[in-house]
C-alpha cells in the first residue's frame, strides 16, 4: 500500500470531538489495548493531525509529525497502527513470529506473509479470524516490523495444511509511510521518555528535506539533533552518500534491512546527571534508613511500653516514631529504601527486633511484642530529651498546592461490654466511657498487676483466674473443651479488644461524630454508559463529615463537568454524588489531598455497565 511515494492532498487538525471519536474507535478496534496504551498513542492534550491521501487513505499523526495510525478506507472501519505505534506499544496487536531473520527480507521488501514462513509456538497455532489486524515480528525481538490483515481464519489455515497467504502486508519497516517521519523513531515527551534506537541506520535521513509527504516541523528536528548528539551518530544525507543507503542491488538492500531487523531494539538511555541523581538518592535512602532505625529504637526504649501492645502501625508511627525524630528533621518513609511502613516493620520482624502481623480486616500491620533482649536494643543508648507529638508536614510542592481544607481525624475506640465489665469495675474504670486501644489494654494489664497474675517462671505468660478467663473466653469455647489456664501477653490485648464493643470517632475541626462498629469506607465507582460515555459515582462521604452538596459543587468546578446528588434508595441520610466523566483517580486524589481522607478508607469499583 505504501510501496510508492505518497503525497498528502490535505492536512488538517482534528477537533476535540474528532479526537475523542478517534480514541474511542482505536479502543474498539484493538481490544488488547489498555487505557494507558491509548494515552501513549493518542495523548489527551496532544495535537492530532490527519493527512488525506488521493487513494482515500487517512494517516493520523501526533504533534504534527509522527504517524501512529492509518485508515485504509478513510471511514474509520479499517484502522491500523503504524510500525512507529507498534514500537511504542509492542503488544497492541497479536503477532506472527517469523521462522528466521532471513524471512524478514521478503516482508520488508513488500511481499505478503506466507504460512510456511511463520514459526508455530509450542502451545499451538494461534486462533484468529479472517480480516483481523496482526503484526509481524522477527525471532528474539519485541519490535514489530510489519502490520497487515489476515487472509483466512486459523481453522481454514489448518484445513489447508498451513499453506498459502497468512497476512496481507499493508505497511512495513522502511516503506514510504515510514519515511513520513524521515525513517527515524523520534523519542518525544508525549510518548516514551529517554528511549533511543540502537541501530544507527534508523537515525539517517533517506531523502531530501523537501521530500513528498514530509510533515515534521522544526521542533521535532531539534529533538532529532539532540538524540543524534547523545548517541554520537553521524547524519548521512541522500545527496552525499546515496550508495550507503540504497546499495548497488535490490538484494543487497533487502539483506541490509533484514540484518537491521535482527539488531533492532529499544533501550533506556540514562544521562550522567540522572545516574548521579540515582546514586545520590541511594545514599540518601541509606541515611533515612539509619534515622528510621534510630527513631524506632528510641521509641521502644522511651514511649512504647509492653502494656500498650498490641499497637497499630499507624499509631506507632505517628505517636512514637515521629515523636522521637531529631528537632527540625523531616522523616518520610517514602524516601527510605522500604517505601512503605509495613515493609519497614516486616524487615524489623525478620531481624528479630519486634514481632508484628498484618490485620487482614483492617489491612494494617500490628506491633505485637518487642524483643528487649535483641542486641540492637541492648546496645542502643536512648537520648534523654523531651519528646513532642507534632504532626509531620509534607514538604513536597504538590502538598503545598493542595492544602487540606480541614483537619480530619479517624480513631477506632472501644466501650466496655457485659463480657469485660467486671475487669473495668475491679480497677475502678468507668464502663460507660470510650477508650482507645492502648487505654483499653491498659485496663486489663492493671487488673493483672493488681491480682498478680503474671507467671513467675515466664514473664511473657499470664495465668488466668476465673474472672479474666470468663472475660476473654466465656461463650467462645465449645462444650466439652477445657478452658485455657494461661495466655501469652502478646495475644492478651487483641483478645481483650475483641470482647469489647467497637466504635469509631470521626472529628473534623470542631465537629465530632461517634458511631458504632468499624468505619465504612468511601465507595468510588466508574460506569461505562452507552456511546462510551463514563460516569463516576461516589458514596459514603457523610461518614467523614463531608457534605454531599458541597462536594458536588466543588467537583463541578474542578473537573468542568456536570454533577448531581441523590439519596440512596432505602438508606436515609446517605447520598451519592454522580460526576459526568471517568475521573475516578482524580476524584480519589482530591478526597485525600483536600479533605484528608486516608487512602485505606477509599474503595474502588470499575464496572462495564451499559445504561
Amino acid at each position: 500500500m505504501f510501496k510508492k511515494p505518497i503525497e498528502a492532498k490535505a492536512l488538517q487538525r482534528l477537533s476535540g470531538a474528532d479526537r475523542k471519536k478517534l480514541r474511542r474507535t482505536t479502543k474498539e478496534r484493538f481490544p488488547l489495548a489498555s487505557d494507558a496504551d491509548i494515552d501513549a498513542l493518542l495523548p489527551l492534550k496532544a495535537e492530532i493531525t490527519v493527512a488525506k491521501l488521493p487513494n482515500r487513505v487517512h494517516i493520523y499523526g501526533v504533534e504534527g509529525g509522527l504517524p501512529v495510525l492509518f485508515d485504509v478506507d478513510g471511514r474509520g472501519n479499517d484502522i491500523f497502527p503504524t510500525v512507529y505505534a507498534l514500537w511504542i506499544v509492542p503488544e497492541l496487536l497479536p503477532s506472527f513470529v517469523l521462522k528466521g531473520g532471513e524471512v524478514s527480507r521478503f516482508v520488508i521488501g513488500g511481499a505478503d506473509l506466507m504460512f510456511p514462513g511463520i514459526s508455530i509456538p509450542s502451545e499451538g497455532f494461534p486462533s484468529f479470524l479472517a480480516g483481523q489486524p496482526w503484526a509481524v515480528k522477527v525471532p528474539g525481538n519485541a519490535a514489530p516490523i510489519a502490520v497487515g490483515t489476515t487472509m483466512m481464519s486459523s481453522a481454514d489455515a489448518l484445513k489447508a495444511g498451513l499453506r498459502g497467504k497468512a497476512l496481507r502486508v499493508l505497511h512495513y519497516y522502511r516503506d514510504f509511510l515510514w519515511e513520513l517521519a524521515e525513517g527515524r523513531y523520534i523519542p518525544n515527551g508525549g510518548f516514551l521518555e529517554d528511549i533511543v534506537v540502537e541501530d544507527p541506520a534508523l537515525c539517517t535521513t533517506s531523502h531530501t528535506s523537501d521530500a513528498p509527504g514530509d510533515i515534521l516541523n522544526d521542533a521535532l528536528d531539534t529533538v532529532i539533533d539532540k538524540n543524534e548528539q547523545l548517541l554520537d551518530i553521524p547524519v548521512v544525507h541522500a545527496e552525499e552518500d546515496t550508495d550507503s543507503l540504497h546499495g548497488d542491488s535490490k538484494n543487497d538492500d533487502l539483506g541490509e534491512m533484514a540484518a537491521d531487523m535482527m539488531k533492532l531494539n529499544v533501550s533506556v538511555s540514562v544521562s550522567a546527571e540522572e545516574q548521579n541523581e540515582v546514586r545520590g538518592h541511594g545514599a540518601q535512602s541509606n541515611e533515612i534508613d539509619a534515622l528510621l532505625d534510630k527513631c524506632l529504637l528510641q521509641a521502644l526504649h522511651t514511649t512504647v511500653k509492653d502494656k500498650d501492645l498490641p499497637l497499630s502501625g499507624s499509631i506507632l508511627w505517628s505517636n512514637h516514631v515521629l515523636a522521637c525524630r531529631p528537632a527540625g528533621i523531616t522523616l518520610d518513609i517514602k524516601r527510605s529504601s522500604h517505601k512503605k511502613l509495613s515493609k519497614w516493620l516486616q524487615s524489623k520482624c525478620s531481624a528479630g527486633l519486634i514481632s508484628a502481623k498484618e490485620d487482614k480486616h483492617k489491612k494494617e500491620i500490628i506491633l505485637l511484642s518487642v524483643n528487649r533482649a535483641h542486641p540492637d536494643y541492648i546496645s542502643f543508648k536512648p537520648e534523654k530529651r523531651v519528646t513532642e507529638f507534632v504532626d509531620q508536614k509534607p514538604d513536597s510542592s504538590a502538598a503545598d498546592a493542595h492544602q487540606t481544607r480541614s483537619q480530619l481525624e479517624v480513631v477506632e475506640i472501644y466501650k466496655s461490654s457485659a463480657h469485660v465489665n467486671l475487669i473495668f469495675t475491679s480497677v475502678g474504670s468507668d464502663t460507660g466511657k470510650y477508650y482507645t486501644a492502648p487505654e483499653a489494654t491498659d485496663v486489663v494489664f492493671r487488673y493483672i498487676e493488681r491480682e498478680n497474675l503474671t507467671n513467675p517462671m515466664n514473664k511473657a505468660v499470664v495465668v488466668l483466674d476465673a474472672t479474666l478467663c470468663d472475660a476473654l473466653f466465656k461463650g467462645t469455647i465449645k462444650k466439652g473443651v477445657m478452658y485455657p489456664t494461661e495466655i501469652q501477653k502478646k495475644d492478651l490485648g487483641a483478645t481483650f479488644l475483641n470482647r469489647m464493643q467497637a466504635f469509631h470517632r470521626v472529628s473534623r475541626d470542631s465537629e465530632v461524630a461517634v458511631r458504632k462498629g468499624s468505619i465504612r469506607p468511601i465507595q468510588i465507582m466508574a460506569e461505562r454508559r452507552q456511546g462510551n460515555k463514563k460516569v463516576t459515582r461516589v458514596s459514603g462521604v457523610e461518614y467523614f463529615l463531608m457534605d454531599a452538596e458541597s462536594l458536588a459543587s466543588e467537583l463541578q468546578k474542578k473537573f468542568a463537568c456536570s454533577t448531581s446528588v441523590s439519596e440512596l434508595p432505602g438508606k436515609k441520610g446517605q447520598y451519592e454524588v454522580v460526576v459526568q466523566g471517568g475521573v475516578i483517580d482524580d476524584l480519589a486524589k482530591h478526597l485525600v489531598d483536600y479533605y484528608g481522607v486516608p487512602k485505606r478508607y477509599i474503595e474502588f469499583n470499575i464496572t462495564a455497565k451499559v445504561l
